[in-house]
């Protein structure tokens, strides 16, 4: 399964992907992609993702995962992935650990609430795009230059991991190479998130007393089949242990079907290149068809039973209230912004700059303005 002729070198300057907007000399001893794994880390908004909602608000219990540890959990699947494929490991933890920076509180409610709110100003949020903004614009750590300056490869995959955007709504992402497709090491992070969450949240919702064991077992079947085996496996563990095995085999089944539908698609393709999986006319990342099935039954049942529950409900309703509330006064009145922010509203609009604003607060600090209101 070693896609490495197809990989991201990342080795040295002749990379394109490697060139940063603010020309850097090379590091002693690190690449250009651990320098920018670095660089994201220390970010003041990769440090935020810990007090934003991933599905359940740290009112609940401290154990339930936040943006920060899902993005954590990302990252271990995805770079298991890129090691297993021969892809340069260092690029794609990287996009595992940036790819959620750009989302707001509250989680994805919060998001919706933001470009519910920023439509009515002919605007949009997409947490991907702000997330470019964030590492080119609102991070400040370098007097040499503003941003993070991470590469050209970072950028792109920050912007396109999940999506394709068109060159004809977007010609601001010109430079993002938007009639290609993306390397493997970004492809494969959207399908790392989704194995991350969706163990994740059948966790959390057991945890939770929202999800009943039994019915996730009848809806459920990869977890059913894990379930069974831990049982036939282990017969006199505790449930509680049960489930933690379980939970590991439904991930590992996901991840493994990734590794190996990834590489029988780009082997079948006869790509042999970088430039082969970008010219290809869809993405090679995927799972099986049965294991895909899988997937999306999962997911079905937690939209049905997890995520529209009375509890996760309340949770949507207060952030609609809040973000919109907060949006609406602010843009409304604007020299009520911290004066960093107020700064901007000539150059870039009232919308877009309480947008920016709320979408970098955490759930706590976005609960105080609104107390305050």
């Amino acid at each position: 399964m070693d896609l490495s002729a197809c990989a991201v070198d990342g080795g040295g300057s002749q990379d394109p992907l490697t060139a940063r907007a603010y020309p850097e000399n090379a590091h002693a001893y690190r690449t250009a992609f651990e320098r920018d794994r670095g660089r994201v880390t220390h970010a003041r908004s990769f440090r935020r993702m810990a007090g934003k909602t991933q599905v359940f608000s740290n009112r609940y219990s401290d154990h339930f995962r936040s943006r920060l540890t899902h993005t954590l959990e990302v990252s271990q699947i995805a770079r298991t992935v890129a090691g297993a494929l021969g892809l340069n490991q260092e690029l794609t933890e990287t996009l595992a650990l940036v790819h959620d920076i750009g989302h707001p509180p509250f989680g994805h409610a919060g998001e919706r609430a933001l470009d519910a709110a920023m439509r009515e100003h002919g605007l949009i949020f997409d947490h991907n795009l702000h997330a470019l903004r964030i590492v080119e614009h609102f991070e400040q750590r370098y007097a040499a230059h503003p941003g993070l300056n991470l590469t050209l490869g970072v950028r792109e995959g920050i912007v396109k991991h999940s999506r394709d955007y068109k060159a004809a709504d977007h010609p601001e992402l010109a430079a993002y190479f938007l009639d290609q497709r993306p390397p493997l090491e970004a492809q494969l992070i959207d399908l790392a998130d989704e194995i991350a969450y969706l163990t994740a949240d059948i966790d959390d919702g057991l945890e939770a007393g929202i999800l009943e064991l039994q019915d996730v077992r009848k809806h459920v079947a990869i977890f059913d089949r894990a379930h069974t085996r831990m049982e036939q496996q282990h017969p006199r563990a505790a449930s509680k242990l049960l489930l933690a095995g379980a939970l590991t085999r439904m991930l590992n089944e996901l991840t493994g079907d990734l590794i190996r539908e990834t590489a029988r698609r780009v082997k079948n393709a006869g790509a042999t290149s970088l430039e082969s999986i970008r010219r290809h006319p869809e993405r090679f990342a995927s799972l099986s068809p049965e294991r895909e099935a899988e997937r999306r039954q999962a997911k079905e049942y937690l939209h049905a039973c997890l995520y529209v529950s009375e509890e996760i409900l309340r949770n949507h309703k207060q952030a609609e209230e809040v973000v919109g509330g907060l949006f609406r006064d602010w843009v409304r009145n604007p020299e009520l912004l911290p004066n960093a922010y107020f700064s901007m509203v000539a150059r870039d609009g009232s919308p877009r700059v309480v947008a920016d604003y709320i979408a970098g607060m955490t759930d706590s600090f976005i609960l105080e303005h609104w107390r305050e209101r």
